[in-house]
Formats: structure tokens, C-alpha cells, sequence
């Protein structure tokens, strides 16, 4: 082999200097290849109290890792030889489009997150042609989200409360503010133990200690923007003051039952699902009542632990009232192969918090973007590489579901 002298206009033909991202925001986002790469950087920058609402869940959070650990147990069979160099993400879900076969939960306490909360989440969903869903713990009002994502589709997650009065009302202002569908949820009789929260004093307003202010010192940015914006608080209730259990067990009223979903149902002009479902049985006697669709989740893990896998129980639901209503699901979905996962399984459609939550804390707005782009690119390359190219096309065929919990036989 001849060898020379390097000659330095080859080598610059080779190399390629990126030119560097002067913008510190754009700059780590763009870092972000992954949701869990949201998730670190989320961490970094949020206080404590503020990052552990969001990642946490109940008691010994055994829940939330189960479900995420039941989509880690997927096993894809993809096909061959079919064009996939074009692919279609939209779907149709409660009487409406969505460009992309996920949206967004609600969430609570959002804008403790980081300050421009629901109004971030709701405009990145308007852009991305995907629903945003605002909780009644939500900390931005009807009419402001309204304001946010003015020609999408808006969603309302509705508790019913103690005083019924308030839940009558914030359903008047969903409706007259044009938002289409009505989630009703239904697992949260009273609080979860979520000891996360308890430990760190998290509430409206913030509980600070000792350790929580030097906590949040070492974030200058987040104190910041929580001290010179909007007074937070709940924007659909007046009692605003308390931890999160304790709100929830002032505010949730443990005899709530079907004649709530009647009373709901007659005040309600557009679509009506139930969130939280959790056997075959409720799934059955709601669609023989006639809701437009169920919602299988166990709250993220943040009520019962050790309830369902909602990933678990979705084969069986679909199969048992599939036909007749649109099944949904959510909790532990940290992947676009996730979503593509539940689809393939029956699912019509997937939810996601946490990982939402992870780019808002990381990035306000513009990480609420890179979240949605992350999920989307994920979707899509799960579905050349299983070679389907219409998310109406995936079924049973393209994944199964590896055992590691069984059930032991009872006595």
C-alpha cells in the first residue's frame, strides 16, 4: 500500500463541523433521542417535590412498573416485501380524527411543572392534529385551553365530586366551550397513598421546608418562572390549598355509582367515555348502558397498587365488547413501539402522561413538541420495520405478549 502525506482538503471533505446551537433550550432537546432522555433532563431541572408528582405512583409503585415491564415483554413478528416507504399514523377515535394514534391525559397539578402547563400541552396537541384532555385538577382554565388549541380537539376529564354542584357546572363550561368528548373516571373513590408526594410535602401552594428550598435553589429557572407568571392554582375549583390526598378526598366522593353516569350522560351533548376501567365485567355492563368508549387504565399506577395491567387485560376486553365499543388504553406507554404494541393488540387508541410531562418539565412548550416528535417518529419506524403501513393493518399477528406474571391456580 502506497502511502502519502495527508492532504488537508481531503480530510475536510470528510469531516464535517456541526455548527453549534447557540439556543441552550433547543439545544438539549434536540439531545433528547428518547422519552427517557426527557426524563433526565426533566430531572435536572425540576425541583424535587415538582418531578416526583409526575414520575411517581402509589404505595410501593409496583403498578407502574409492571405495566411498563409487560410492553418491555413484546415480542414483534414483522412481515416482508411490502412498500412501507410511505405510512399513515391518523385514526379516527370518538367521532373524530387524530393525526397520530396517541393523544394526550390529563393531568393535574400541571403548571407546577413547569409554568406554561396545560397551555403548552394543549398547543403542541393542536399542532400535532392529536386531542389534549384537561383534568378537573388542572391548572389551566376551560376557556384558556380553549384559547390554546383553538381548532383541535379538546377533551374533558371529569371527576364527580362531593359537591355535585361543581362537577354539574365544570361539565356546562366543557360543553359550551366546544370540547368534544367527556372522560369520566372512575377509579378515584379517594386518593391513592402516593408516598412520594407525602414526603415531600408536595400541595397548592408548595409546602416548603428546609430541604425543599435548598432543593430548589440549585434551580434558579424554575423559581423564576413560578414567581414571576400567573398565581398557580386549580383553575376549576375554589379550594385550592392541600397535598394532593388530601384535595382528592375533600374533593372525591366515595358513593359515586351509576346513577351518576345517568345523570352525566343526560347533561352531556357530545361523547361519553369512562376512564379507569379495570375487568371484563364493568367493560361489558358499560357498553350494555351505552357509553361511546372505555378508557382501560389503573391511573398511571397512582391509585391501587398492584391493580391490572391495563396491556394485560386489553386482549380480553377487545375481544369481549370490541365490536361494540372503542377501547382505549393508557398507563406505562414510554415508547412509540408501545402504542404501536396496543394497536396491534385492539386497542383504537393510546394515551400518554408521564411522558408529555417529562418534555414540558424539560423544555416548556418546545418540549411538549419534542416529546410528540419523539413518540411520532417512534410509531413510524415500528411500522416500516413490521412493514404495515396503515395502523389500520396491524393486529394479533404482528405481536405477542411474553408471560412472566401467571396466575397460579386457585384453591
Amino acid at each position: 500500500m502506497k502511502r502519502q502525506v495527508p492532504n488537508a482538503r481531503e480530510i475536510l471533505e470528510l469531516v464535517q463541523f456541526k455548527k453549534p446551537e447557540l439556543d441552550g433550550r433547543k439545544r438539549r432537546l434536540e439531545s433528547a433521542l428518547t422519552i427517557e432522555d426527557l426524563r433526565h433532563i426533566a430531572k435536572r431541572r425540576t425541583p424535587r417535590a415538582a418531578f416526583d408528582y409526575t414520575d411517581g405512583s402509589a404505595e410501593g409503585e409496583i403498578s407502574l412498573a409492571r405495566a411498563r415491564q409487560a410492553f418491555s415483554d413484546v415480542e414483534f413478528h414483522p412481515s416482508i416485501l411490502h412498500d412501507v416507504s410511505t405510512v399513515d399514523t391518523s385514526t379516527t377515535i370518538f367521532g373524530g380524527p387524530s393525526a397520530l394514534p396517541f393523544g394526550i391525559a390529563p393531568t393535574g397539578f400541571t403548571r407546577l411543572m413547569q409554568t406554561e402547563g396545560e397551555t403548552a400541552g394543549a398547543g403542541a396537541a393542536g399542532a400535532a392534529g392529536i386531542p389534549f384532555t384537561l383534568s378537573t385538577l388542572g391548572t389551566t382554565s376551560i376557556e384558556h385551553v380553549k384559547a390554546a388549541n383553538p381548532t383541535g380537539r379538546n377533551w374533558f376529564q371529569l371527576y364527580v365530586m362531593r359537591q355535585r354542584e361543581i362537577s354539574y357546572g365544570l361539565v356546562e363550561r366543557a360543553a359550551k366551550a366546544g370540547f368534544d368528548t367527556l372522560m369520566f373516571t372512575v377509579d378515584t373513590p379517594i386518593a391513592g397513598a402516593r408516598l412520594r408526594d407525602k414526603r415531600n410535602g408536595f400541595s397548592i401552594p408548595p409546602q416548603l421546608t428546609a430541604s425543599t428550598i435548598l432543593d430548589t435553589m440549585t434551580r434558579p429557572w424554575w423559581w423564576f418562572d413560578f414567581l414571576t407568571t400567573t398565581k398557580l392554582e386549580f383553575a376549576s375549583l375554589t379550594e385550592t390549598g392541600g397535598t394532593v390526598g388530601e384535595l382528592l378526598d375533600y374533593a372525591m366522593d366515595p358513593s359515586i355509582d351509576y346513577g351518576d353516569l345517568e345523570t352525566i350522560r343526560g347533561m352531556w351533548p357530545g361523547k361519553l367515555v369512562i376512564k379507569g376501567v379495570q375487568n371484563v365485567a364493568d367493560a361489558k355492563k358499560l357498553v350494555d348502558l351505552g357509553v361511546d368508549g372505555i378508557i382501560l387504565s389503573n391511573h398511571g399506577g397512582r391509585q391501587l397498587d398492584r391493580a391490572p395491567i391495563p396491556f394485560h387485560l386489553l386482549p380480553e376486553v377487545v375481544r369481549e365488547v370490541g365490536h361494540h365499543t372503542e377501547v382505549v388504553i393508557d398507563t406505562g406507554i414510554m415508547n412509540g413501539a408501545d402504542v404501536v404494541a396496543s394497536l396491534a393488540m385492539g386497542a383504537k387508541f393510546t394515551l400518554v402522561g408521564r411522558a408529555y410531562l417529562y418534555g414540558l418539565m424539560a423544555g416548556g412548550r418546545q418540549g411538549v413538541d419534542r416529546a410528540i416528535q419523539i413518540l411520532a417518529e417512534q410509531v413510524v419506524r415500528t411500522m416500516k420495520l413490521l412493514e404495515v403501513a396503515d395502523v389500520s393493518e396491524l393486529g394479533p399477528q404482528h405481536v405477542t405478549q411474553l408471560e412472566r406474571l401467571v396466575p397460579r391456580a386457585r384453591p
